[in-house]
């Protein structure tokens, strides 16, 4: 009965939204802007969807990688983000990441709260400064997608151990007080990183350094699994092959939709986007067989994934051999940085930080050893540090802050399941439902 309550009072805060809702004035679409581009908002509406797949295969991806007991739990905590965050990001995210910055001129830190309050003035005109020639709603809703699956990148530290309706309630706190400023920063024309010329093309920083250093705050907080026979158990790899082959194909839209048009830009994001995802998945594939083990599909899924990750800030500034050079490294990084992991007390269920995190990181810097002109293989070595010092900022911000809302989460709704609960397994123990094909015991 005590939970029904907190169930009701979560019904009731939506109804309450809704009802606000009512009294905001309509979105301005449908007008006549000679600003927008038809050929950009195609592509822009396109890349949007292409980024919201991303989100369900990233759900099969880590699904197919937890054990039987936990597979619906995992996957549904991908889906769940698409809902909650879609609401944040209406009611008050969009605004908190791109309203009017608040701070001093060129040191922005957040977006004011009321520039967009549920959407306000989040129409079909464009926007000259982020949305030049699309309106500026696709613009809102573009950002939306990679919001949404930030949040959800996380998941994979603590799979196996956390309470749903505590997971939403961090998820919720991560958006408004971790996201929305990071994107702010990076992103704003105000934004104080964007202005220091940290070079971020499409979210190596705002979306999966942020995920690594939170996915590690909370793999600390919560502690390790507790011991069982299943917890080395891959519940189905097809899974996580299907989940890579969706994020590969999402990610032509996260990265080369970042352009925010249909340009020679946009095509070279795309080439490096795939170009970096092929050496990296071959660099896994190599060098775990160069390490005596044989080729495995989990293998390469990782190691496509990682590369995506680490190409993501550069794609859009770097040639594509530069592109194949990232893959490679940041493959390398990865694939050592999971073994060295795999020797500590740390139990990041699937290895978010050393994937994500790791190749956030090792992308990032590269980005600024890279990218055309600026970069430090062109005698340019004010970017170089510009990136040190943002890795130092957003790596304790992140960090930090995460790990603080994870301690508050934990004073509303204890965030760890009971060792009964985890033993069961959470399909059961938190949704009551189970995975048809699950393995017996």
């Amino acid at each position: 009965m005590k939970n029904s309550k907190k169930w009701l009072y979560a019904l009731l805060l939506l109804i309450v939204v809704a009802i606000v809702g009512i009294f905001v004035p309509s979105v301005e679409l449908g007008v006549d802007d000679p600003n927008i581009v038809s050929g950009d908002v195609a592509w822009m509406l396109t890349s949007t969807a292409l980024v919201l797949l991303m989100t369900p295969g990233l759900a099969f991806f880590y699904g197919g990688m937890v054990d039987p007991r936990n597979i619906i739990s995992t996957i549904l905590q991908s889906f769940v983000a698409m809902g909650i965050v879609s609401m944040i990001w209406v009611v008050i995210g969009f605004s908190l990441a791109f309203g009017d910055s608040i701070g001093p001129d060129g040191f922005g830190l957040v977006g004011n709260p009321l520039t967009f309050l549920m959407f306000k003035n989040v129409g079909g005109y464009t926007n000259p400064e982020m949305s030049p020639t699309i309106p500026f709603a696709l613009f809102a809703l573009f950002q939306l997608k990679f919001a949404i699956i930030t949040p959800a990148l996380i998941t994979g530290s603590f799979a196996g151990r956390v309470r749903f309706r505590a997971y939403m309630i961090f998820i919720s706190l991560f958006t408004i007080f971790i996201y929305a400023p990071l994107a702010h920063w990076t992103w704003h024309p105000n934004g104080f990183l964007r202005n220091m010329g940290v070079l971020d093309f499409a979210g190596g920083t705002v979306v999966h350094m942020s995920a690594g250093f939170a996915a590690l705050a909370g793999a600390m907080f919560l502690g390790k699994r507790t011991k069982s026979k299943y917890n080395e158990k891959r519940s189905n790899i097809p899974f996580v092959l299907l989940g890579a082959g969706m994020l590969w194909f999402g990610w032509f839209g996260f990265n080369a939709g970042s352009a925010l048009e249909a340009s020679s830009t946009a095509v070279l994001a795309l080439l490096n986007t795939n170009t970096a995802s092929a050496a990296a998945m071959l660099t896994w594939i190599f060098l775990d067989g160069a390490r005596g083990h044989k080729p495995s599909g989990l293998g390469a899924a990782i190691g496509l994934v990682v590369g995506l990750v680490a190409i993501t800030p550069a794609a859009g500034f770097v040639t594509v051999g530069a592109s194949i050079t990232i893959g490679v490294i940041a493959s390398i990084v990865s694939n050592y940085a999971i073994t060295l992991q795999g020797k500590t007390s740390l139990d990041d269920t699937l290895d978010v930080f050393p994937a994500h995190g790791m190749g956030g990181i090792t992308g990032m810097i590269l980005t600024a050893v890279f990218a055309h002109d600026v970069g430090l293989i062109h005698g340019e070595i004010r970017t170089f540090l510009m990136h040190i010092i943002a890795l130092v900022i957003v790596g304790i911000f992140t960090f930090g802050g995460s790990y603080i809302l994870y301690w508050i989460t934990n004073k509303f709704v204890t965030l760890r399941v009971s060792e009964y609960s985890e033993a069961k397994g959470l399909d059961i123990s938190q949704h009551d439902e189970s995975y048809s094909f699950a393995y017996k015991e």
